[in-house]
C-alpha cells in the first residue's frame, strides 16, 4: 500500500503526523509522505489518518 499527499491542498494541521508518524511528517508547513510504501503494522493507522484529513489531500494509491 502506498499514499500520496497532494502537498498543493495540505494546510498543515498535522493530524495525519500524529495519528501515523511511522508514514507521515511534516516538512515546512505541509505534510509528507516518509516511506515508499505503508509499513504492514501501520495500515490501519494510516488509512485512519486519510479518513480523518480535514482538507481529504492523502490518498491511497
Amino acid at each position: 500500500m502506498k499514499v500520496k499527499i497532494d502537498a498543493e491542498g495540505c494546510i498543515g494541521c498535522g493530524l495525519c503526523v500524529s495519528t501515523c508518524p511511522e508514514v507521515y511528517a511534516m516538512q515546512d508547513d505541509k505534510a509528507v509522505v516518509i516511506v515508499p510504501a505503508v509499513p504492514k503494522e501501520a495500515e490501519d493507522s494510516c488509512k485512519r489518518a486519510v479518513d480523518e484529513c480535514p482538507v481529504t489531500v492523502i490518498t491511497i494509491e
